[in-house]
């Protein structure tokens, strides 16, 4: 669905952030799952710094994107905005009796038991590269990780999805696994492999990226602004 700012629905997003996040950002999430949906929706575009200041914050108390605004629902976690979604418009969400439940708990999975090791290698390899304590913590954390991936790559086995049709435990999952790819962690597990290319091959994917890449049109902060934008994860270029 095109991008509309028009729409009902709105997300925020931000107008620049490091080579390093682009295609990374988590407004590609809802972006995917809109998309998924077939809702069309604006987004409000924001500087680096923006998202600090209290306009943003009412809507999400720690200066991150996305948030979502549809009438009365503001909703900020990319998690939240994502079920929300798939309760809301089908597409995201298996045949009943479990496919609920079962989409549920693969989201949470993907944020809560996996996503948190992936993003202590992004601090190791990205953020904290060039500490003295980087390098020697990188091989625990890649055993921690693979060992998260086969029990993934177990569950998986032969299945198309995890939840019986694609659904939104798939997009998060998938979201979040393709922070790795090209690492050599997720290409020794051939299924996850497949079933990230499977998924990035939706065409609601594919959409939703091209969008996502078209909005970085702004520039990045001048100063020790920018250094702060590319090397501090608190700024929020992933989130």
């Amino acid at each position: 669905m095109p991008v509309d700012p028009n729409a009902a629905i709105t997300i925020t997003a931000f107008d620049w952030v490091p080579e390093f996040a682009r295609g990374q950002v988590r407004d590609l999430r809802v972006r995917w799952a809109l998309e998924e949906t077939g809702q069309d929706y604006a987004v409000r575009y924001l500087p680096q710094g923006c998202q600090k200041k209290a306009a943003h914050r009412a809507l999400q108390p720690f200066g991150q994107v996305p948030t979502y605004e549809d009438g009365d629902v503001t909703l900020f976690e990319s998690g939240a905005i994502l079920w929300h979604i798939a309760e809301r418009f089908p597409g995201l969400m298996p045949a009943p009796p479990d496919g609920q439940c079962r989409s549920l708990e693969w989201l949470f999975a993907a944020l809560n038991t996996v996503e948190p090791l992936i993003m202590d290698r992004a601090q190791m390899t990205i953020f904290e590269a060039a500490e003295p304590w980087s390098a020697p913590r990188l091989p625990g954390i890649d055993e921690r990780i693979t060992e998260r991936l086969q029990e993934v790559s177990d569950r998986l086995g032969a299945a198309e999805w995890l939840a019986g049709g694609f659904s939104a435990g798939d997009l998060m999952m998938v979201s979040v696994l393709r922070i790795i790819e090209g690492a050599g962690l997720i290409e020794a597990f051939p299924n996850l492999a497949d079933y990230v290319t499977r998924a990035k091959s939706r065409p609601a994917f594919r959409q939703a990226m091209a969008d996502h890449m078209a909005g970085f049109t702004g520039h990045p902060p001048s100063g020790p602004d920018e250094r702060t934008a590319e090397h501090h994860p608190k700024q929020g270029v992933l989130t």
